[in-house]
Order: C-alpha cells, then structure tokens, then sequence
C-alpha cells in the first residue's frame, strides 16, 4: 500500500491537472454501465430502421432495375432480423428485377462478347442469391433456380476457339460459392447439395468448409462425405482437370487428421485435417509422383517462331491453336508442383523417401532453392491475425528475396506500433535500405515527439513536418502524431489537426485532395466530431457540382449515368469517393445521427442520397453487405 501511494504521488506531480481531468472523464466515458450501453444500441436500432424505412420508399422512385434490385437485396439483408416478412418480399421483388434485366438483354459492349445487361444481371443475381444464403439457404436456392437467365445462343469468335482449361460456367461458380456460404447455416444441406454436385463430376472448391461445418453437427455423416470425395478423386486426372488439382491441394494442406495417439500434427491452412492418415498419405504420393513429371517450360521463341503461351501454340495472329494432350499434362504437373511447396514439411514427415527428389525437381523447374525452408502458404498463416513485430522478422528472414524488404518494413513499423521505437529502430537498421530506413527513422522521431506530452513544443514540430516534402507526406503525419499525442496531450492533438485542417480546407482539385480531407475529418472524430462534420459539409457541396458536371459529360469522359439515372455501382473515381463520404457519416452516425443524416440528406441527387443513408443504417446495425468478398489477409504495407 506504501508503494502504490508513493506512486499515486509521483503520477500526480508530474500530470497536468487538466490531463487528470481528461483521463477521468475519459474512463468514465469507456466504462459506461450496462444499462447504458443497452439504451444507446436500441436507440440506434430504431434511428436505423427509421432511415431505412426511409430509403426504401425513396428508391420506389428509381427507374433502372439494377438500382432497385441493389438497394432491395441490402435492405432485406439488414432488414431480415427485425422484420422477416418484410425482408422475403424484398428479396422477392429483387429477384424479379434481376429477371427482368435478363429478359431485355442490350449490347452496349463496344468489345464484342455478351451483353452488358448480362453481366450486370449475374452480378446481381450472386448478390441476392449470397445475401439470402446468409438467412435461409432453401430460399436462396429457391431464388438461384428463379433467376438463372435463358439460354444464349452460341456466339462463335471469329478468331476461333479459346483454350479454356475446365473453365467453370458463371452458373457453377456461384453454384460453389453458394455451397460454401450455406455450409454453416444448414451443413446437411450443404452435404446434400455437394454429394450431388460431385455425381455430376464436378470437386466444388467450397467442399472443406462443408465437410468442417457438417463434422461440427453430424462427424459421422461428415466421415462419409469425405470417403466418397476422396474415392472421386482418386478416379480424376489431376494433370487435366484443375477443379480437381485445386481441391486436392486444399486437402493436402491442412495435414492429415491426427491419430488417437499423435501430437503436433502441422497444419498449414487454418482449417482442421480432413482425411486420415493413410488416405492423406496415398494422396500426397499420388500428386508427388505426378507433380515429379513436370519439366521445366519452353523457353522463349526466337525470332520468326510461333509463340508459346501456356501450352497453346500459335502459327498467325488469328489462328490459335488447342494444346495437345502432353503440353495440358505438363502445365498441370507444374501447377501440381508449385504447390507442393506448401506441404514440404509434411512431405518430409510421410514421405521422406521422395522429399529431396521434390526439392530438385522445384529447383529444375524454377520453383524455390532446394534446401530453403519457406513456403508462402505456412508463411500467410504464421501472419494471419495480429502478427507481432518479431513473427513478421522470423517470417522475412525465411523469405523469398523479393518478399523480404516489405515484410521488414512492415515489422519495424509493427514495433513502432507495440511502443518499441528501439526494436524499430534495430529492425530499420539492419535489414532496411537507405531511403526506407531514413522514412522510418523520421517516423520513429516524429511518434517519440508527439508522446512527450506537455514537453512537446509545437513550433519544433512544425518545423520537422514542413521538411517534408508532399502535402500528403505531411498529412499523414500530422494524422499519426494527433493519434498518438491524443493519449497524453489532447491539446497538442487539437493544435496538430487544426494545422491539417488549415491545409486541405481549400476547395479540392483532386480526388487525393478530397482523400486528405477525409483523413483529417477521421481523425478529428475521436477528438472533436463537430470539426469532422465541418470538414465533410462543403465537400458533400462540392461533389454535388461534380454530379452535375457528370451528366453532361456522361458518354463522353465518364459514364455513371444511364436514362439519367446515376448507378448505384458506378465505376470511377466519383462514385468510390461518395462511398468514401458515406462511410465516414456512417462513423459519426454512432455518436451524432442526427447531423449525419442532416448532412447524407445535403446529396442533391438521390443516387448518392440512398447510398450514403444505406451506409449509415448498415454502420448503426453493425452490418457489411453479405455480398462481400472475403476479407483477404494483408501482411505488407501498401
């Protein structure tokens, strides 16, 4: 008790007593009860259905199919859980759109190919189908059968045929994808559904993640799915049929299923081990055997000799010509090598006899050197989640050369980011060249500055940023230094962004301005949300004058607009930095919902309008769009 009080002592001759005031305020702030938190969460539930409501009876006047079926399929996506019935008649009458669309097909491709209606069509039709799937996967299935477009006549390519190797059709891709997004909502069904797929002779790429999910309620059920996949590939030729190589390399990486008495089986994937031990082995000796075909590629052609492209051959520019059976083996017995670079340890482990045979044939062929002990699928898990400073350095210092340099860089930043400014600086010292070690070093110094607190002087700052040189460079370090100063000075953290401020308060000459603008709006949210939405108004002004420009100009130098109707998806750096308002309003909407609705509402048009509300709702309900992509694990600093 006699340490603690000396210490209570000490911290409060050396804090300010307006930074104690901060602090306590502070931990009041982030502890409120649970009541409280109860009370804010309904209150936006009912701020966000209210807006809702609201956007859909404002998109009732939308005149392009696609834009209804878009804001249809998210709304009865968030609409789902508070007002099922609602939500099927939305799905419902997207479903029709999407039928719609397919019945008036319009070539405006100036390409050639399948018309665009087409194109827009399937999009939306994979944006219903995977939204339903997260709520009820007859439905969705239901809805996959109703909208699948009408048969298309045969367009021959006056060039001739394309060599397209077990191209899967758009109508079996989302088939799989579909598969995969059911698999943990109604895993039997998922069973059901793959058991058929592969009778047809189709290996569904999402077929682990069905069996795992199905292990989870039925592993029995699970075992004999299995069984049955593994007894279909034994009967593919992995050289020739991709589908199958790629499944069967899915299941070679996540290791064999551990014995009742083995430990520390290694797996590479993140998912659990599918086969048993004796099936894994016979599998992986099958592809190693067939992978130990491989020779290495043509080199190039000299002058005057038809040029060799993945295996197809071509004479003139308008007669291509189809592989022969042995150059669609070899390309497949390379594919099949190259990824036995994910599994060498375990190949090692079971099958040592043939592990250095593996390690030679990568070096004939041009894969990794013999006796390195890298591989980019062990190395992406290692990184997967939160990877400390020192898990980044052990994994660059088994890297490929090229990978090297970025996973350095990112590691010393990562220590930056753990508070270690000396392990950054080490770590910038050894591995890093002269001009990242010298970005790095300004960074280290620039964090160090803004973490002294009341010590800091603001003059010295600003002479250290102006030595940079690009307004973004200053920009971004401005935002940085706020960010850390905010902890133990927030008064220097509102001197520092009221400079930013200063600086992209003009009017933006380009969509990296209006990026700046962004930034320091983000940044202010934390620490003064009026500013934020000072920042955000006049730009919500201005992209309205750009919205205008851009009808006159559609079908000239941009083309967001059709019938004169903005798209709700519409390519370009326009329509991305209005999605880029609406997600920062959605931000702001969790502490001020009114002036984020007040200012989604100053949209002039109401394209931008609907997105920008949607955006909001789906912030206020902790919602992403179900028809995201997965996210995908990023290890390297852009």
């Amino acid at each position: 008790m006699k340490i603690l009080f000396v210490l209570l002592m000490i911290m409060g001759a050396t804090a300010s007593p307006v930074f104690a005031q901060d602090q306590t305020t502070a931990q009041g702030a982030l502890q409120p009860t649970s009541e409280e938190v109860e009370k804010a969460k309904a209150e936006r539930e009912k701020n966000a259905h209210r807006l809702l409501d609201q956007v859909i009876d404002e998109a009732q006047s939308l005149r392009l199919a696609e834009n209804r079926v878009r804001v249809q399929t998210i709304a009865g996506d968030l609409l789902w859980d508070n007002n099922q019935g609602r939500a099927r008649s939305l799905f419902a009458m997207a479903a029709e759109g999407v039928a719609e669309l397919n019945r008036t097909p319009q070539n405006n491709n100036r390409r050639g190919g399948p018309p665009n209606n087409n194109r827009r069509a399937f999009q939306l039709r994979q944006e219903l189908v995977l939204a339903v799937a997260r709520h009820d996967a007859q439905l969705a299935y239901q809805l996959l059968a109703s909208t699948k477009p009408p048969v298309q006549p045969v367009v021959t390519d006056p060039r001739g045929p394309r060599f397209q190797p077990n191209a899967l059709n758009p109508d079996d891709s989302l088939e799989q994808m579909l598969l995969g997004r059911i698999a943990s909502l109604d895993p039997k069904l998922a069973a059901t559904n793959a058991e058929q797929m592969i009778d047809k002779g189709q290996f569904p790429r999402t077929l682990p993640e069905v069996i795992n999910q199905l292990h989870k309620q039925d592993p029995e059920a699970a075992a004999k799915l299995t069984d049955k996949t593994v007894k279909k590939l034994q009967g593919a030729n992995f050289l020739t049929n991709n589908e199958a190589g790629f499944l069967v390399q899915q299941f070679l990486r996540a290791g064999p299923r551990p014995a009742e008495t083995a430990t520390g089986v290694t797996t590479f994937s993140g998912r659990p081990p599918l086969l048993e031990q004796g099936a894994y082995i016979e599998l992986l000796g099958t592809i190693v055997d067939l992978a130990l075909k491989a020779t290495p590629s043509t080199p190039a052609r000299r002058p005057g000799q038809p040029a060799v492209r993945s295996g197809v051959t071509t004479a003139g520019p308008n007669a291509p010509q189809q592989p022969t059976e042995a150059q669609m083996e070899q390309n497949g017995a390379r594919r099949l090598l190259q990824s036995l670079q994910g599994v060498l340890p375990l190949i090692d482990q079971y099958l040592p006899a043939k592990s250095a045979a593996v390690r030679q044939k990568l070096t004939e062929v041009g894969g990794m050197p013999p006796n390195s002990p890298m591989n980019l699928p062990q190395t992406f898990s290692t990184l997967q989640g939160n990877a400390t400073a020192d898990a980044l350095v052990q994994a660059a210092a088994t890297a490929p050369p090229q990978m090297q340099p970025r996973l350095y860089q990112q590691a010393a930043y990562k220590a930056l980011e753990e508070g270690n400014p000396d392990r950054a600086r080490q770590i910038a010292t050894e591995h890093l060249s002269d001009k990242a070690r010298e970005t790095l070093m300004q960074q280290v110094n620039f964090r160090e500055m803004a973490q002294k607190g009341d010590g800091a002087r603001l003059d010295e700052i600003r002479q250290m940023i102006a030595r940079l040189q690009t307004d973004d460079e200053k920009i971004n370090m401005i935002v940085q230094m706020a960010g850390d100063a905010a902890k133990v000075n927030p008064k220097l953290a509102a001197q520092l962004l009221e400079d930013a401020k200063q600086m992209t308060s003009r009017r933006a000459t380009s969509y990296d301005h209006f990026g700046q603008q962004l930034r320091v709006a983000r940044a202010y949210a934390t620490i003064d949300a009026a500013r934020s939405f000072e920042i955000l108004d006049p730009g919500i002004s201005q992209l309205n004058e750009l919205l205008a420009a851009a009808v006159v100009l559609n079908g000239f130098e941009i083309n967001m607009f059709r019938d004169g109707e903005m798209m709700l998806q519409a390519d370009g750096g326009l329509g991305s930095m209005i999605n880029r308002f609406g997600q920062e309003l959605a931000r702001l909407a969790r502490s001020d919902f009114e002036r984020s609705e007040t200012l989604a509402g100053r949209f002039q048009f109401a394209e931008p309008r609907i997105m920008t509300r949607l955006a909001i709702v789906q912030g206020l309900l902790d919602a992403r769009q179900s028809t995201n992509p997965p996210n995908q694990v990023n290890v390297l600093r852009n």
